[in-house]
């Protein structure tokens, strides 16, 4: 959301304002208790997101295609109640004058009265609640959260530290609809990621980096600010033991878009030493980014650095862009848009028409047909792209 304050009506600037991830919103029935503060005062949760097995996929898709099923048989039987209830309705009117007086209230209003809902209703509802809201388990007191103390030791348990709410430029201290996505197939294509070397840009809270830790050989989880960077860190830390059975590794480093070389300034608390740069170049195959496109600039700014390291690699590498097309009301255009998102598909665009005798780019969505192993709500305007950056020379 953004506050307008104009100075004329022909020339108005926008001021941030604060950014609550939908993630965060889906939470019914759970207390949100603080675990620390961060080194710039903002409440910093734990949330554990459980990661369902096959077994619970299948399940959990059968529910939903069950309830769904159900509630279009409620629905069919609802409206022959309804039709019912109508007609009991004027018998009773023709019947007795009098009983249209017991339906105006005190004033003289008609108080109209609606069939409750029936059980199976409920039933079905709840199902597909459960369907699309994730799974946040807020760390409290011992007595509260015994139960989800002992399920969290589980290896099929992501623990991430994050924020719920904040200004535009610490977004990233949030987590995203998009990163699960990306989430849902890296677990979905385990063997295409297997063993390879891995680059996400925007990294965030660092969950879609730990994923794929869990099956690929090294990954460079980057982004920028020490605070965001550190809270990375910890949540690496948090969850080594998903890691640690396939052997992956991942490693957090600052990447900044807006500028042209590597950090590795050694008084830098998160810079590249040359070892690693090296080994960036010689061994990375896959670069992945996960909701990083609400701003023109640092979309221009992330496709000039996919070109310019896409240019430095060894071998032909595939990116993977998940995003969400948001919908915003613009005075420019006086209706609702979705800017953001038209300026990455021309962004993409260009980096595909561009005549380059080194690397050919080829992008393609992807369809989302793929199975849910984290519990969110996949809406229809999450898209997963992919691009295919090939070496001609």
């Amino acid at each position: 959301m953004v506050d307008v304050t104009e100075k004329e009506m022909d020339n108005p600037t926008f001021k941030s304002d604060t950014v609550l991830s939908d993630v965060h919103l889906h939470c019914p029935n759970k207390r949100h208790l603080m675990a620390r503060l961060n080194a710039v005062g903002q409440p910093v949760f734990l949330s554990y997101f459980k990661l369902l097995r096959n077994t619970e996929v299948s399940a959990s898709e059968k529910h939903l295609r069950e309830a769904t099923t159900e509630g279009e048989r409620q629905d069919r039987s609802g409206n022959e109640l309804c039709d019912k209830d109508r007609n009991n309705l004027k018998k009773e009117r023709e019947s007795n004058i009098e009983g249209v007086e017991a339906l105006l209230d005190s004033d003289g209003d008609l108080e109209v009265v609606r069939r409750p809902r029936s059980a199976s209703d409920l039933e079905a509802e709840d199902l597909l609640r459960e369907r699309v809201c994730p799974v946040i388990l807020m760390k409290g007191t011992e007595d509260a959260f015994e139960d989800e103390e002992r399920e969290c030791a589980c290896s099929d348990v992501v623990k991430i530290e994050h924020t719920m709410a904040t200004p535009l430029e610490d977004v990233g201290k949030q987590v995203w609809r998009a990163a699960f996505l990306l989430a849902d197939y890296i677990l979905f294509k385990r063997d295409t990621f297997r063993c390879c070397s891995v680059l996400e840009l925007g990294g965030g809270t660092g969950i879609t980096s730990i994923i794929m830790g869990t099956v690929a050989k090294r990954v460079y989880c980057t982004d920028v600010g020490e605070d965001l960077l550190t809270m990375c860190k910890q949540n690496i830390a948090l969850n080594k033991h998903l890691m640690e059975p396939g052997g992956g590794e991942v490693k957090v480093k600052e990447l900044d878009w807006l500028k042209d070389e590597f950090c590795t300034d050694p008084e830098a608390p998160y810079s590249w030493s040359e070892e690693e740069i090296a080994d960036l170049h010689d061994h990375c195959t896959v670069i992945m980014a996960a909701d990083v496109f609400y701003d023109d600039d640092l979309t221009d700014a992330l496709f000039r650095t996919l070109y310019r390291i896409t240019h430095n690699l060894r071998n032909s590498c595939t990116v993977y862009l998940a995003l969400e097309k948001r919908l915003n009301f613009t005075l420019r255009h006086m209706d609702v848009t979705c800017e953001a998102y038209s300026h990455f598909r021309n962004t993409l665009n260009d980096l595909e028409n561009l005549r380059d005798r080194k690397i050919k780019y080829t992008a393609e969505p992807i369809k989302l047909d793929f199975c849910q192993f984290l519990v969110y709500e996949r809406i229809e305007q999450l898209e997963l792209w992919k691009i295919i950056a090939e070496q001609l020379t």
